[in-house]
């Protein structure tokens, strides 16, 4: 597992905590990580109590984004790790000045558990050390309390070194340099593909647009984000290595009508919250808080788009909540764009919006993530009877459902294959293995689930990769959404090869 994994075990272990208590349904699973998204809702609050007048909007904005609510109805580490991120903050922000050590040593302990959840955790270093000198013009007592995150990090990786012969840290670093070299994508590619990501997951960032910026200017986006759409969906900048291959490129330009507009939509979307980051500093530039709220959102594009193995909805998750904390604070400080009243009710309007949004998404997510055991379970229906073994190939809820159902999963060092087997393969799916040379399959059956969904958050068809942008430059898109296929192969004939292997 030390070889495989590429995030600290935090996430893992409050798993296992919730299972030994609660046992390992899927509903407790789920509740306990519905506790970390109420976390980072009500951390966003806390903070924006500090920094706009508009709290409940800020954290509302927050909350109703596709990036958050589905991120919140996963089991996955992210949104931890965000919760503790957001707490850090708001603790470090108010021990700071007056100071108060004890609220500086629950943040120092907040940052390294943010870290231990997902390594970028440890941006929050420099972050609050930028937001700090910012703040009090001088270097401090505070500084100290930095070395709670640094010397924890550091012991963990000499730790992980003494046990399984490489730091986990180092050897996350490295599997990223290394995945972003082999998919070949261009810098202007990854730029606008991080773009269409944040846009997409923090919806909220053009859904309110209207009321803090005139529109002048929102159209003025517009024509860059069409060019941006375009480019990516017709290969004008190259993608670099994606699922579907060239199957995947020509969806794209089939749909193009309908993929450029969302495109369109999520880049200018991403182009207004690059937007309000730049305008927060510009007006304000002895403001702590501004360099806060705007380096904690570029900083986590960058990572997304140069630093991360792959642009992901996971990996701008940590800008949503800096994200509508600067709407509602460029709301009251610049001219009303909009009476008073209209304001109000674009507000409501707009977070509407981004609501339905993020709730039509998360559901199509939902729908995705049951269809793979419902497939597991008509797979056991049809197979049953079977004399030869069933195998399957394939990763994420398939493999644990199918492994629940006792199928043993299919390993290409280490087949066993005999005439007669069925080897169950799903679609849309990753990092499926290779049958040996020399084994003949013919199809046996293919199975076809969930015909109608409304969006999608993994297909190629529809460039979609909300877990992945090597299936497609959305984070999520909407559409006549394909069906799940799942082929079910018997072997036919076994030329000795796999007993060879």
């Amino acid at each position: 597992m030390a070889d495989v994994t590429e995030n600290p075990p935090l996430a893992s272990y409050y798993a296992a905590l919730v299972g030994s208590v609660a046992g390992w349904s899927e509903r407790a699973l789920h509740l306990a990580f519905l506790v970390p998204a109420l976390a980072v809702v009500l951390g966003t609050y806390r903070l924006a109590l500090k920094v706009t007048r508009f709290p409940l909007l800020a954290a509302l904005a927050t909350l109703l984004t596709p990036g958050v609510l589905v991120s919140a109805t996963s089991v996955m580490c992210d949104t931890m790790m965000v919760a503790f991120w957001v707490w850090a903050v708001v603790l470090w922000a108010e021990g700071l000045d007056p100071f108060k050590p004890s609220y500086l040593l629950a943040a120092g302990v907040l940052i390294t558990a943010s870290a231990l959840t997902k390594y970028y955790g440890a941006a929050l270093i420099p972050l609050l050390a930028a937001y700090s000198l910012v703040r009090l013009r001088r270097s401090g007592w505070w500084m100290f309390f930095f070395l709670i995150p640094v010397l924890t990090l550091g012991a963990y990786e000499i730790w992980t070194a003494h046990l399984y012969g490489h730091g986990l840290m180092g050897a996350a670093a490295t599997f990223a340099a290394t995945q972003r070299e082999t998919q070949q994508g261009s810098t202007i590619a990854r730029t606008l593909v991080s773009l269409s990501f944040a846009g997409g997951c923090a919806a909220s960032a053009l859904a309110l647009s209207p009321i803090v910026w005139p529109w002048k200017r929102l159209l003025a986006g517009i024509l860059p984000s069409v060019f941006a759409a375009f480019a990516l969906i017709f290969e004008s900048v190259p993608f670099g290595m994606r699922v579907g291959g060239e199957y995947a490129a020509h969806s794209l330009k089939v749909h193009w009508m309908l993929t450029s507009m969302q495109l369109t939509l999520c880049i200018l979307s991403a182009l207004a919250m690059v937007a309000l980051a730049i305008a927060e500093v510009w007006g304000h530039w002895r403001d702590a808080t501004s360099w806060l709220l705007a380096l904690w959102v570029l900083g986590t594009l960058y990572f997304a788009g140069f630093v991360n193995w792959t642009v992901n909805a996971r990996s701008v998750l940590p800008l949503i909540p800096a994200v509508g904390l600067l709407v509602f604070r460029r709301l009251e400080r610049v001219p009303q764009v909009l009476p008073p009243r209209a304001s109000f009710f674009g507000a409501v309007a707009g977070l509407t919006i981004a609501g339905v949004i993020g709730l039509l998404v998360t559901i199509s997510d939902f729908t995705w993530a049951n269809s793979a055991r419902e497939a597991a379970h008509l797979v056991y229906k049809k197979t049953r009877a079977e004399r030869g073994r069933v195998y399957f190939v394939g990763h994420w809820g398939f493999q644990y459902y199918m492994q629940a159902l006792g199928f043993t999963p299919g390993d290409e060092l280490q087949y066993k294959l005999s005439p007669g087997d069925i080897i169950v393969v799903p679609m849309n799916n990753t990092e499926l293995a290779r049958t040996p040379r020399g084994i003949v399959l013919s199809r046996q059956e293919e199975l076809e689930l969930l015909k109608h969904n409304i969006a999608a958050t993994m297909s190629v068809d529809l460039g979609a990769g909300f877990y992945s942008s090597m299936w497609g430059p959305l984070p999520f898109s909407f559409g006549p959404v394909p069906p799940e296929r799942y082929e079910l192969l018997r072997v036919s004939r076994d030329n000795g090869a796999s007993a060879a292997k």
